[in-house]
């Protein structure tokens, strides 16, 4: 049973007009292989998109498969990820997902959500991402800071854990939805209804937002 703070019919509505508003949402990480998918998905841990955009070519023309990265030095890998943010951490952890995929995997992705978060430093969002996004797989709705965020302020939950987020999400909209909505909440939580002053005036789904906690 989901916990939202406002009715049903509230809920809904404000999820089809964040449908409305972002018709076609696609992650915004750059990559051309579900696995270059989970490195980019790894690094983007406490850092932005648009800086792993940047970091992940130099990263895929040094090691371009999975079997070059698993055999990579990490001191290697930390020096192209650097700039990402606690980088000696998701270096080990790439290097070693990477030698996880090919001996466990035959070089293959699993499609599979328990065998994804075996991987290291592999959690529930980061598989839901990956799944979603490289193999259109619906296992549950991505919820980082951004989409936990303007699912408070919506009222499409009163949970402040991640996985209570995501459950109340999965219970408001079918299977098929959750993909997109986490793509929403994400966007809409990056670009419009940012932490600190969120664009309000400007937000094109005000009319159904109680603004739950906006000073």
């Amino acid at each position: 049973m989901s916990s939202t703070n406002v009715s049903t019919e509230a809920a809904h509505h404000a999820i089809a007009r964040l449908a409305e508003h972002l018709p076609d949402p696609q992650c915004e990480l750059m990559f051309n292989s579900p696995f270059e998918l989970l490195v980019a998905t790894v690094l983007s841990a406490q850092c932005t998109d648009k800086r792993v955009n940047q970091v992940t070519p130099s990263l895929f023309k040094q090691f371009p498969t999975v079997r070059e990265l698993a055999a990579a030095g990490t001191t290697e890998i930390e020096s192209i990820i650097h700039s990402t943010g606690f980088y000696r951490a998701k270096a080990r952890n790439i290097q070693a997902c990477a030698m996880m995929v090919v001996e466990d995997h035959d070089g293959e992705m699993p499609r599979d959500l328990e065998q994804l978060c075996q991987l290291p430093g592999v959690g529930r969002k980061t598989a839901n991402l990956v799944l979603g996004v490289a193999f259109r797989i619906a296992t549950g709705v991505v919820v980082d800071t951004h989409a936990g965020r303007v699912s408070q302020r919506l009222g499409l939950t009163t949970q402040s854990k991640a996985d209570k987020i995501e459950c109340d999400l999965m219970a408001l909209v079918p299977k098929e939805q959750w993909i997109d909505l986490g793509h929403r909440l994400v966007l809409h939580g990056r670009h419009t209804c940012t932490s600190k002053r969120p664009q309000c005036d400007t937000c094109a789904i005000r009319d159904a937002c109680p603004q739950i906690g906006v000073s």
